[in-house]
């Protein structure tokens, strides 16, 4: 039986574990498997793309274990009562192909991109660091607050959007939050002011430049999540001629990320092998740092690993026969019969009878 997890599932497994110790232990999930980085399946992600978004499939595989995630990105869904970003995904056994778990990842994928950004500030921004500017105020904004408040100690929060009702949004959800002061500002310029880090997750499928050179002082750590498709930046490319870049999958990231503005040889810095030692993260005070998060599928196979252990601990979410499990496993038909049997009859339905081919 494979195990089927639902919104209202994710939902009641952070509560379980608290937001804080979901962010935290997922964190450690994907930097476990961002170390073992060399053991996995590595592909960008196959895209469709149309006039109005994208859909993406995203798939992945280390020896034990296959993942994948559909998801899409509509920035003008808001406007027909859907989230911009939504999701589901499975992880099935390597060795067999037996799917083990369905699961929502709408939420989830908050979860880890916030999770990611928090894990990878933790070896690229200053360790004082304790002012982020939060630029863009939509569905992912508490997320990366409540992940660097919750993991790195980020106290004071200034937020802009271009949408007042977003930053109105954000500040209601977070109120009461013990020891983050949410400032709300005006623009871009005061909220980058004086910030140890600067977040950027704006929605517009554009090349936008929601962040110039003159803003982007010594020292600071800019952590870009809303740049993941060709066309779509938020950084004026001299910020990177400034700073030292570090990147989730490189061939997928020169396609979607930042760095698409970039020449080919544009040197980047893969954040696995900052994580497995290999590679440096930040080397001075004053360096500039940036971290050009698209989203990989690697994130995604261990949040379904990261739900797969948790809530089966917790008993959460239920069975469900995703494919046949009794009988002859050479004899599909005959399990369609039998799973069949017990039903509502078909003179009650309406529907056609189940019959043998010479039946017909």
């Amino acid at each position: 039986m494979a195990l089927m997890l639902t919104t209202t599932d994710i939902s009641t497994l952070v509560g379980r574990m608290t937001l804080r110790g979901a962010l935290d232990l997922l964190s450690r999930y994907i930097q476990e498997d961002f170390i073992r980085w060399e053991s996995f399946e590595k592909t960008a992600r196959l895209a469709s793309h149309s006039r109005v978004g994208v859909i993406e499939l995203m798939p992945t595989a280390d020896a034990d274990r296959y993942s994948f995630k559909f998801v899409n990105g509509h920035p003008l869904n808001p406007s027909q009562g859907l989230p911009t970003v939504m999701a589901f995904g499975a992880l099935a056994e390597v060795g067999t192909g037996r799917p083990l778990l369905l699961s929502e990842l709408t939420l989830t994928t908050a979860l880890r991109t916030a999770a990611t950004s928090a894990m990878a500030a933790r070896v690229l921004a200053r360790s004082d660091a304790h002012v982020m500017a939060l630029i863009g105020n939509g569905a992912q904004s508490e997320f990366q607050a409540l992940a660097f408040h919750h993991l790195l100690g980020i106290d004071v929060l200034k937020v802009y959007d271009v949408d007042p009702e977003a930053t109105r949004k954000l500040v209601r959800n977070l109120a009461g939050i013990r020891g983050l002061d949410i400032r709300p500002v005006r623009s871009v310029r005061e909220a980058v002011a004086g910030a140890d880090i600067i977040t950027t997750a704006t929605a517009d499928k554009a090349n936008a430049l929601i962040l110039t050179p003159e803003m982007v002082q010594p020292g600071v750590h800019v952590n870009a999540v809303g740049g993941d498709c060709p066309g779509k930046t938020e950084l004026h490319a001299d910020i990177l001629l400034q700073a030292t870049t570090f990147v989730e999958f490189e061939p997928q990231s020169r396609i979607e990320g930042e760095i698409q503005q970039m020449p080919a040889d544009y040197a980047v810095v893969p954040l696995w092998e900052v994580l497995a030692g290999r590679r440096p993260g930040r080397r001075s005070r004053d360096e500039i740092t940036v971290f050009d998060s698209v989203g990989f599928a690697l994130e995604d196979f261990s949040a379904l690993r990261f739900l797969w252990d948790q809530a089966r601990a917790l008993r959460i979410g239920r069975s469900f026969e995703l494919v046949p499990e009794a009988g002859d496993p050479k004899d599909l038909f005959g399990a369609m019969r039998r799973l069949d049997e017990g039903r509502v009859s078909p003179a009650e339905t309406g529907e056609a009878v189940l019959a043998c081919p010479h039946e017909a």
